[in-house]
């Protein structure tokens, strides 16, 4: 029976190749097929040495998406803390990244400048971060919204831009939180006209149109006794991931000298995690206290 299998599987590998190509085990593993010439049409998509390279995925349709799903506006814990724990599995799958941002539906993914991952192919870096972080946000929904089904698969768009120089890259990163920060007055403000003051979603939008960040300030202080800057930093801020060395307690079994059983023990470790920060990023201070992002040889 094996025998009949075997042949068969010569029979077509032979029919693969072409006649008189098939002459053994090492000839067939090294042999071509006719048929490899399509692989010419694959275009090349190497990005440019020394550059950072980041992936910028998008939640698609995520206004419908989080309205079938009944997230609180303007702002709701569950769905951010989410986003992060999925961008968390994303770095720790994919080591070369050296740091990520993320708001509201969105994440960047910073890949270190000298990466030599996939040989620096754009499409293996998109589709792998793409590809991770939604499976990820399926598998981890029910940690955090225990009492709402997913309804349907959310879906993830990604794009890819290179940044040749260190503070283009910071500047890409100053503007994702600036945008965060612009947004998110915007959404505090609306959703209280619309939800304490009973406006409809068309009048609040007429309400804010044309106002400024002082302006919006005002609204929210002197209509609703909300001072902006207290609101919580993830929310104005975004969050960043990096990579920073932690201790952690762990509880080991050994066994002593001149004992004859083991004994639990608590030993201290270090691990190198992926860490959430909320803080600014547009200023020096940042990378002034973490050098390490930056550096050449990351």
């Amino acid at each position: 029976m094996l025998r009949c299998c075997g042949a068969a599987a010569a029979i077509a590998a032979r029919s693969l190749l072409g006649p008189g190509s098939l002459r053994g085990p090492r000839r067939l593993a090294m042999a071509k097929s006719k048929f490899e010439y399509v692989r010419d049409f694959e275009a090349d998509d190497t990005c440019l040495p020394g550059c950072w390279i980041v992936v910028r995925l998008d939640g698609r349709n995520f206004h419908r998406f989080s309205e079938q799903h009944e997230f609180q506006k303007p702002n709701d814990d569950r769905a951010l803390q989410l986003m992060t724990r999925c961008a968390q599995t994303v770095m720790q799958e994919l080591e070369d990244i050296a740091i990520a941002y993320g708001q509201s539906d969105e994440y960047s993914f910073v890949f270190k400048k000298n990466t030599k991952w996939f040989k620096r192919r754009a499409s293996k870096f998109m589709t792998h971060v793409v590809s991770q972080f939604a499976s990820s946000y399926v598998f981890y929904w029910k940690d955090y919204f225990k009492d709402q089904q997913l309804l349907y698969p959310p879906g993830f768009d990604g794009r890819i831009v290179l940044y040749p120089s260190n503070q283009s890259l910071k500047d890409y990163l100053s503007w994702r939180q600036a945008d965060c920060h612009i947004n998110n007055l915007y959404n505090t403000v609306f959703w209280m006209l619309v939800q304490r003051s009973g406006l409809t979603p068309g009048e609040a939008q007429d309400r804010l149109r044309g106002t400024l960040a002082g302006d919006k300030n005002e609204i929210l202080f002197s209509e609703f006794n909300i001072n902006y800057n207290n609101e919580p930093l993830m929310y104005r801020k975004g969050t960043v991931l990096i990579w920073q060395k932690v201790n952690e307690i762990i509880t080991k079994k050994i066994k002593l000298p001149k004992e004859t059983e083991e004994k639990e023990v608590e030993v201290t470790r270090t691990k190198t995690k992926v860490v959430p920060l909320h803080c600014d990023i547009i200023g020096d201070q940042f990378w002034e206290e973490y050098p390490e992002i930056l550096a050449e040889d990351s």
